[in-house]
């Protein structure tokens, strides 16, 4: 379930989240049913960050169904791939460009910035 929740700021204004905390049934890791989404990127894949990541270098975790990748968002690099085909990555990695600053929008909303 997706979820757009307003959030309120020191001002007072009201906004939406880059990213939001979702509920999701996980074949592979049950242990991984929450986490924040990147929220405006339409299509079949999952883009999403680890809490825990949030000391590497920026990076964006992508899932569709059981297969799971990592990208380093500066290069574009792949880290690793859980199942993906190269074509689909490719494809990933065209998302990832086109939508660069809403997902490094969502990782300084999650994790902060430097």
């Amino acid at each position: 379930m997706l979820v757009e929740a307003p959030i309120r700021r020191g001002s007072g204004r009201v906004r939406q989240l880059a990213c939001d905390w979702s509920d999701r049934s996980d074949t592979i890791n049950p242990d991984l049913t929450k986490m924040p989404r990147v929220l405006g990127i339409e299509g079949p894949y999952w883009f999403y960050f680890y809490s825990f990541d949030c000391g590497e270098p920026m990076h964006v975790h992508v899932r569709r169904d059981n297969h799971e990748a990592k990208f380093w968002i500066d290069s574009v690099a792949l880290v690793w791939n859980r199942g993906f085909s190269p074509k689909e990555l490719n494809d990933i990695r065209r998302i990832i460009i086109e939508h660069e600053a809403r997902i490094v929008g969502a990782w300084h909303e999650h994790c902060g910035s430097d």
